[in-house]
This record gives structure tokens, sequence and C-alpha cells, in this order.
């Protein structure tokens, strides 16, 4: 195993294991997991699930209603080191090294209830020194439109789909939905108040002719830097979204 950091999310609620030099889970895997509401055994599909970090927040979280979690990773080393966090938990989620540019074995399409993502936010950025920073950040030979494409094919009919990205993807992001989905629920993420949104959150429902919606969106940080009471309830006592304002 490479060597690895003894990290925590959710106020030491929850163990992950990271590597010294590769990527690292930011706050955005915890705002994403958030906006998750499921029935009792959803199966939830974690595309490109990195440290584990969305998959883990979700085992946590939910924990009372038996999520089945897969996670699909395309370094070896960090579906390696999700495993060990799940274990190291007490969480059923699996983590698979696999690349959905090819053909995933064992995974039929239309068969998750909830299909999450925190995908590569670049294509033209400068790439990291690190061989999985880059591989984390930057995409290679494959586009968000392509990814997105992937995440709806393994969404059940009237599933949910969620994304979070950059706010200048919101474009390239909608047109992949466009005519698949409904229901779709854009969320902006601001920083700080008066400043214009760094992130959205999208919420989608495949097969669904539901209108878009809006929403409020949180903010970050207060003006002085520290947390704002729903960004804490969320990033802190693991709330979800819609239960923390």
């Amino acid at each position: 195993m490479i060597d690895y950091t003894n990290d925590y999310l959710l106020d030491k609620k929850v163990k992950i294991f990271q590597p010294v030099n590769g990527y690292r889970a930011s706050t955005d895997a915890v705002l994403l997991s958030s906006l998750v509401r499921i029935k009792n055994g959803d199966g939830i599909l974690d595309v490109g699930s990195g440290t584990g970090a969305v998959s883990l927040c979700l085992s946590h979280r939910l924990q009372n209603l038996n999520p089945q979690i897969t996670g699909l990773e395309i370094q070896p080393e960090l579906a390696e080191l999700s495993n060990a966090s799940a274990q190291a938990n007490g969480f059923s989620a699996c983590f698979l090294n696999c690349d959905i540019r090819q053909k995933v074995s064992g995974l039929n399409g239309g068969s998750f209830d909830h299909v999450i993502t925190n995908p590569p936010y670049a294509e033209k950025d400068m790439p990291s020194p690190y061989a999985g920073k880059a591989t984390a950040h930057n995409f290679s030979d494959f586009t968000l439109t392509a990814w997105i494409n992937f995440c709806l094919r393994m969404t059940k009919p009237q599933g949910y789909f969620y994304i979070i990205n950059r706010a200048e993807a919101i474009d390239e992001i909608l047109a992949a939905l466009h005519k698949k989905t409904g229901n779709i629920q854009i969320i902006p993420v601001f920083s700080k108040p008066r400043q214009n949104a760094k992130r959205i959150m999208i919420i989608a429902r495949k097969a669904s002719r539901s209108p878009a919606v809006i929403h409020q969106g949180i903010t970050i940080h207060t003006p002085d830097g520290t947390y704002t009471l729903q960004a804490q309830n969320i990033l802190r006592k693991g709330a979800g979204f819609f239960e923390s304002d």
C-alpha cells in the first residue's frame, strides 16, 4: 500500500486514509454527499470515488437505511485505500478499480437508484506534478459529457444523478442532461457572501419531466472566514443539505 495519512471527516466521526502526495478529499466531497436522500436498501454508485470521501460520508449519515454503496476508481492505490477506510469504519461500501472509458465488468446499466460523482474539474489546466493528483483533477481522453453519459447509463429510470463541478461547467452539464432527465435542481456554492458562485451542485432525475429549480444555494464561509451555520451543520455534523438550514 502507498504511503498514507490517517485523517478524519465530519468532526472525526469518519476515518479516512489518504495518500501523502496524491489526491486528497476536499469539502466538495462532503457537500456532495449531503444531497442524497434514500429509501431503505437503495443502491448508490460513486463514480470517480477518489479516496472514498463521498461514499464514507454517505455510509455514516445513511447507516440506518442500509445503503448499498459501490465506488468506481481508476487509480488502484486509491481504491485499495478506500476499501481499507470502509473496513476501518465498519462500513460495507465496496470500491472497485476500473476505467469507465472501457466496459466495466460486473455492473449492469440502469441498476442504481442513485449515481453520484465528483469528476475531474479541468480539461486544459496545468496538471499537478503528482500523477495521482493529475489523474484526479484533469480529464484524459474523456470529456465531462462522456462522464455524465456513463453515470446516466448506470442510473435506473426515475433514479437520481448528483454532481458537483466548477460553476462555469454548468452549460455542458445541463446540455448533457437535456432530454434525459428532469426535476433538475441547481444549487450554487458560494465561498463567501456577495461573491460569485465558484461551484455548482446539480441533482437530476432520470426520465422525469418535472421542471427545473434553482435553489438559494449555500455559502460556506462568513466574511471573517469561519463556517456559516449551514456549512458547519453539513461539514462538521454530517447533516443532509435539505435538513441543514
